[in-house]
Formats: C-alpha cells, structure tokens, sequence
C-alpha cells in the first residue's frame, strides 16, 4: 500500500495537566512540499475537549495526525493491562472505554478518578510518594514500542508513570479518553489498520522528530525561532514565520509535523518488525519507532 496520499500532516503536542485549558497543548499543520508548518490558532489557550471538535469537524481530509501521547498501556510483558484486576480489559479500545467510564465525572476529559481507583491504583506512580504496589518498581512497565524507542537511544517514560516534569502518564490517560470518544470516526494506528484512504491517527515521539531534526536525545526541546529553523532545514522545511522566543510546546508541534511530511511516505515504518497483530490490539505502536 502506498502511504504517498497524505495531503496534510498535523502533530498536536498533547496535556495531561489539571484545569480547563492548557499552555501545553500545541497544533501544528503543513501541507505537502516544503511550506512551513504553522500553529492552529495560534496564541490560543485550547482545552482537551476543543481539540477533540477540532478533529471532528476541521480536520482537512487525507489527514495524518500525530499525538504526543501513549495510546495504550503496558500489556505484553504481564499478559494483561492490570494484573489481578478482574475489570482488566483485553484490548486498547476496551482500555479507552474503561477509562473514560471511570473518569465519566471528570471535567475536560482528565483521569484523576483512574489514578484514583482503588484497583487501578495498585498499578501507578502519583505523586506524593504513593507508588502503588503492583507499579513494578524501578521506571515501572514499558510497552514493546517504548523498548524499541529505547533501541534507538530515546528515553521513554512508562505510561504508569505519573511523576516527573518528562512524564506522559497523564497525558496518555486523559488521551484514552479523547480516542475513545473519536467512536470510531478516525482510524487510530495501529488498533485500525491503515486504511487505503482518508485521514488517520497516530501516536508520535516528539524526540523521534527532533533527532531526525538533528538534536540529541536530552536536548532535544527548543525555545528560540533561530535554533527552530535549523531543525526545519534538516527537515528540508521552510523556515516559520517568527523570530525571538517560542515556546517548546508550539516548536515540538512545529517540527513534528515537518517531520511527519517526511516519514508518512516511508512504507517501513508503517510495519515495524516488533509490531504483530496482538501488540496492535493491546499496546499500539508509536509511529516512527523502529
């Protein structure tokens, strides 16, 4: 199957922060070519709840959008997503429904009530210094794809994480949700297969991106337009507009989708060789992690 039908490349840096609306939140798009990508809305405070319109009714069609966020949790090393949990669900889609039921209450799609279950506890480290005792101990669990991450010198965090300044525990949970409430309206790689055309979604490594821009792996985050446009130029990007300060939220956005450009059209990395039929199931893939 040709992956050449993009037509639009999107990357939304993701929040898994407290409140309504968030300063990490960051939509970037370009089309094809070397047009520089530009913010959606820029300047604007979005909630979770309005990214999730947004995809819903402005999405351009033949669309490839990446998510910053884990869209599953750790299944493959224990056989199951919450071991000794009765409730544990078999499959990601069933884990985004779970999620969201759970956390029915909780405003502008966040998780607290997961984190906050008693079962689900068990399984997580919050802050506090609560670490619930089936975390696993050490960095906690990590899916296949963040192993292969690893494999290619990043620095992944376990989604049952919840602690730490790098940590994407949060945003990957309140992301279940927003996943599960696109109802099967977008295919979301790899639960769904590619499909043949149309616009898809994807969860994406903003340190994949930035290494591919030529930045290492622990200084990978840029906050000046300077250092943004030399990575745009690896890229084979145009440079944005701008000059002075940017925030390392719109930049990852920026670049990602730059690089999205590139990689989409890359038939390999639609079939990395860790990724078999239950891992696409369970735990999903990160696009771009070989």
């Amino acid at each position: 199957m040709t992956t050449r039908r993009f037509e639009t490349f999107v990357a939304i840096d993701w929040s898994g922060a407290a409140g309504e609306r968030h300063h990490g939140i960051a939509i970037a798009l370009c089309s094809s070519g070397r047009a520089a990508p530009q913010l959606v809305r820029p300047g604007h405070r979005w909630s979770r709840p309005e990214v999730l319109d947004w995809l819903l009714s402005e999405l351009p069609d033949n669309t490839i959008v990446g998510f910053d966020m884990g869209i599953s949790l750790a299944h493959a090393d224990a056989g199951s997503f919450f071991p000794g949990w009765a409730e544990s669900p078999g499959s990601a889609r069933e884990l985004w429904a779970l999620i969201d039921r759970i956390c029915a209450n909780d405003l502008h799609l966040s998780a607290g009530s997961l984190v906050d279950h008693p079962a689900a506890s068990r399984h997580f480290r919050r802050h506090g210094g609560r670490e619930g005792d089936l975390f696993g101990g050490g960095r906690g669990r990590f899916r296949v794809t963040e192993r292969a991450q690893e494999a290619m010198g990043c620095r992944p965090y376990s989604n049952f994480n919840l602690v730490g300044a790098a940590q994407v525990g949060k945003s990957s949970l309140t992301g279940m949700r927003l996943l599960h409430r696109l109802e099967g309206r977008l295919p979301v790689w790899p639960i769904d297969p590619l499909p043949p055309n149309g616009s898809v979604v994807c969860e994406i490594y903003t340190t994949i991106a930035a290494r591919a821009a030529g930045r290492r792996t622990g200084a990978s985050k840029i906050r000046d337009h300077a250092d943004l446009n030399t990575a745009l130029g690896v890229l084979d990007s145009a440079p944005a507009i701008g000059s002075g300060a940017i925030t390392d939220h719109a930049a990852d956005a920026l670049i990602t989708a730059a690089w999205l450009r590139n990689a989409a059209h890359d038939p390999a990395l639609w079939s990395p060789c860790g990724l078999t039929p239950a891992i696409a199931q369970t735990e999903g893939w990160t696009f771009g992690a070989a």
